[in-house]
């Protein structure tokens, strides 16, 4: 289990990066809507973030949330391997169904779903996929060599 999480950790990180390229090529949010991560930090901070600080913020949570994520997912595919299912499109279909869809918008850190943007519902859809695809696919690469 713990070389499936090291493995998921990896695939993770390549995953996170996969997600921010889609993001790029069809991102979720419009000039100056702040991403959930942000929102959070202001309101810990009380008050606004600076540019640097926005950037490191969401950097952070962005990197940090998706090699955990990718650790869980590796050690959960050792222990059930169906949870590898659509070579991980199901794992980051999944993961955006239990953030973005319900927690996000209980925590006030995004709108309901049914009020955001068709753009912004799409493009999280489809990054989410792109993440899950990566991870796993880096994952099995790991995994195979530990």
């Amino acid at each position: 289990m713990l070389k499936g999480a090291l493995a998921g950790l990896v695939g993770g990180i390549a995953g996170s990066g996969a997600k921010l390229l889609a993001e790029r090529i069809y991102p979720p949010r419009i000039e100056g809507q702040a991403p959930p991560p942000v929102v959070l930090a202001e309101r810990i901070a009380g008050r606004p973030l600076d540019a640097g600080e926005t950037q490191a913020v969401t950097r952070g949570m962005h990197w940090t949330f998706g090699a955990i994520a990718g650790a869980v997912y590796g050690a959960a595919v050792e222990l059930e391997p169906r949870a590898g299912a659509w070579r991980g499109a199901g794992f980051g279909l999944a993961l955006n169904t239990v953030t973005h869809e319900p927690l996000l918008p209980k925590m006030g850190l995004a709108e309901p779903s049914v009020r955001q943007r068709t753009q912004e519902r799409q493009s999280e859809w489809l990054s989410h996929a792109v993440y899950g695809v990566v991870t796993d696919a880096v994952r099995r690469l790991v995994r195979r060599g530990l």
